[in-house]
Parts: structure tokens; C-alpha cells; sequence
């Protein structure tokens, strides 16, 4: 990893546009709703990018926008799901082989999450909402996945603060 990456936050957004989990590292409890707006106002730019895109678009978006001090990048698994990165902003160079190597950790712990076969998907209802199997990401059986994103935060800002 290189020194100048410090992870502010990650959002997982479901395909239908409902938030799955967003973590914020940035260890100020004040800029959670801060997180939460970015996450939302990039899935405007995900969804023109996809749209202008057409069906050969690549997981890895790039750099989406960058506003107050962050950078903020963008992933899209073939289901769908939609993984966005806040950066903090740096006079370095940022390379994209960093950034997607970030978003593949990511991907793959949502991955093995849902992969789970105990782990159960549905609401308590039976109902076909769009959104029900992403609510009870906050439950104690997501717990291994909300560890794995927290490991992943750690790794990244310790791999950058040992290179410095």
C-alpha cells in the first residue's frame, strides 16, 4: 500500500439503491452523516456512468468526484451491489491498482458474507421487498462482516502509516 492512503469510509449500497453498511474510520462520530450524503450523491454518478457505459462496463469505476477533502471511488459488483471508497484527499498520486486491490478485499468480504449458506437473507416477513434482504445487515449474524470491512479499514490505514 502506499503511504498517502487514508481511509475515511466505505458504503455498500444495494442494487436496488437502499444502503447495506456504511463504516466510517475517520474516528469522528460527527462525520458519519457526512459519509452517508457522499454515499448517496454517488450513486448518481455510478448510475451515468453504468448507463453511458452500456453492458461492457468494468467492476472498477475510478475516481467518481472528490469535494471537502475527499476522494471519493466507486465499484460495482456484476450483482449489482455497489461498493464505494472516501478517500482522503493527498498531493500524491493516487494509483488505480491500489484502489482496486482495496475494492477487491471489499468485494470479497461481501461475498463470503452472503455466501453463507446459515446466514438468512429475508426479512422477518415473507414479503418480496427489494430492499429486505440487506436489513438485517446491523443483526448479530453479519457481525463476521462488519469485522472483515473494520480489518480491511485497519489494514489499509496501517499499511499506510508503517510506509510513511
Amino acid at each position: 500500500m502506499a503511504p498517502h492512503l487514508k481511509l475515511n469510509a466505505v458504503a455498500f449500497i444495494s442494487p436496488h439503491n437502499h444502503p447495506i453498511l456504511i463504516r466510517t474510520f475517520s474516528g469522528q462520530d460527527g462525520n458519519a452523516i457526512k459519509y452517508h450524503y457522499i454515499a448517496h450523491t454517488s450513486l448518481d454518478v455510478i448510475e451515468e456512468r453504468v448507463n453511458t457505459a452500456g453492458k461492457a462496463v468494468e467492476c472498477y469505476l475510478g475516481l467518481l468526484y472528490a469535494m471537502e477533502g475527499v476522494a471519493v471511488y466507486g465499484y460495482i459488483t456484476p450483482l449489482k451491489v455497489k461498493i464505494i471508497v472516501a478517500l482522503a484527499l493527498s498531493d500524491s498520486v493516487v494509483r488505480d491498482a491500489e484502489i482496486s486491490m482495496i475494492f477487491k478485499a471489499f468485494h470479497m468480504a461481501y461475498y463470503s458474507a452472503i455466501s453463507n449458506p446459515f446466514l438468512r437473507l429475508d426479512s422477518y416477513s415473507d414479503t418480496t421487498s427489494d430492499h429486505s434482504p440487506y436489513l438485517l445487515v446491523g443483526n448479530a449474524k453479519w457481525k463476521s462482516f462488519r469485522q472483515k470491512v473494520d480489518e480491511i479499514g485497519r489494514v489499509v490505514s496501517n499499511a499506510s502509516n508503517t510506509n510513511t
